[in-house]
């Protein structure tokens, strides 16, 4: 068996050669997480789509919230999830997640999203029009991160002003801040969106998407105001996490990779089915949230204990060799049809049609005004976010050509 038990420190920087080493030992692996935290860490394919699906591991965190104490280290860092917005359907199970989810499926159906192509359009164009050839930009700040919250906030009917605030408290809610700032963080975003769905519920409905989930009548059903602002909460920091870190990961990839590059800007046709190629490569989300065992559970030969936590690294079984062949290279004609980097199962991501349509207007505009993109900085001092969900980079230096 592996001797490594312990994440390193330096794990976000690239968690690939650790998830090689798992998953060459077995399909699951128990770990302690950089802060310490006692995991089974699930880094094969076939397993991860089990688990992912398998409802005795359960994502309730109301009722597992002691399972956090059992496996935290007794002199460390033994702080749960955060549990301000915990009234979502991530945190759910049937049938608690399935009335949630029924609220706000039939507004990202992939036809209805599709509807929306020509405002990404339009926010894209002129996002790529503030910038100029020759300059050096943080491109994540110039453009990945502007697009989808500008989406998200049209949705949610949010000021866009408020836009620079919503990326520092998500930023620290999904990293490894101090207790301190996590809490700071938390009660502004709450206090904010409190206000903003008072403020929706007080005026008369009208046709915008979240005016129209906080009057949702479902056969006498309406969700409650804890649920309205978990809900606006998820669909806020998920509604722009994801197209952020997909359109950096996937322009570093590119910009690694030239003769891949190439071939996109010799086809742009292929740019939309290329997208699930970077979800695979390099996807948005590193480990998935947390769930844990509601009775023991046998997996890949493995068995699992009741009350533990298991977290899926979908990053490392969309690198998996047994699914794809040369797993590690960026293959833009590669059909990478079943990856899991928008999960598995019921809490398959419901804004994945979104954040499929804002990846591909991204990428093929910035493409087409500046096909010589250049990095401005090593690879190797590129710094990743400190944060096992997330994988995506701080910053993105780039030189528009």
């Amino acid at each position: 068996m592996t001797t490594l038990t312990q994440l390193p420190a330096d794990y976000v920087q690239n968690p690939h050669d650790v998830h090689d080493m798992l998953r060459a030992e077995g399909p699951v692996q128990e770990v302690h997480l950089p802060r310490g935290l006692k995991v089974w860490l699930v880094t094969r394919y076939e397993e991860a789509r089990i688990a992912l699906t398998d409802p005795r591991i359960s994502k309730d965190l109301t009722a597992g919230g002691h399972v956090f104490e059992l496996h935290s280290p007794p002199d460390g860092d033994r702080r749960q999830p955060d549990r301000s917005f915990s009234a979502n359907m991530l945190n759910m199970d049937p049938p608690h997640h399935t009335r949630l989810r029924k609220f706000v499926t039939k507004a990202f159906t992939a036809r209805r999203i599709e509807l929306m192509r020509p405002r990404v359009q339009e926010i894209a164009a002129e996002l790529i029009a503030k910038l100029n050839d020759g300059d050096e930009v943080d491109l994540l700040e110039a453009f990945a991160f502007p697009l989808p919250i500008t989406v998200i906030c049209e949705l949610l009917g949010i000021p866009i002003d408020n836009r620079d605030e919503f990326r520092e408290w998500s930023n620290t809610l999904l990293s490894y801040g101090t207790q301190e700032q996590i809490a700071e963080a938390s009660g502004k975003m709450a206090q904010f969106l409190i206000g903003h769905v008072d403020r929706v519920a007080n005026e008369a409905p009208d046709d915008t998407f979240f005016s129209a989930l906080v009057h949702a009548d479902e056969s006498g059903d309406r969700l409650n105001h804890a649920e309205l602002v978990s809900m606006a909460f998820l669909l806020l920091v998920a509604g722009h996490e994801t197209t952020v870190n997909l359109i950096g990961n996937a322009v570093l990839a590119l910009l690694r990779n030239p003769d891949q590059l190439q071939i996109l800007k010799d086809r742009p046709e292929l740019i939309p089915a290329s997208t699930e190629e970077f979800l695979r490569l390099e996807g948005p989300v590193n480990i998935a949230t947390f769930r844990y065992t509601a009775e023991p559970v046998e997996l890949g030969g493995v068995t699992i204990p009741a009350d533990e936590l298991v977290m899926v690294s979908l990053i490392a079984a969309n690198r998996d060799p047994a699914k794809y062949e040369n797993a590690d290279q960026l293959d833009v004609t590669r059909s990478a049809q079943g990856h899991v980097a928008f999960g598995h199962g019921i809490h398959f991501c419901l804004g994945a049609p979104l954040a499929r349509l804002e990846f591909d207007v991204a990428l093929t505009q910035l493409l087409a005004r500046f096909p010589n993109l250049q990095l401005a900085a090593e690879p190797e001092t590129l710094v990743w976010r400190d944060s096992t969900l997330i994988r995506g980079l701080h910053t993105l230096p780039v030189k528009l050509a």
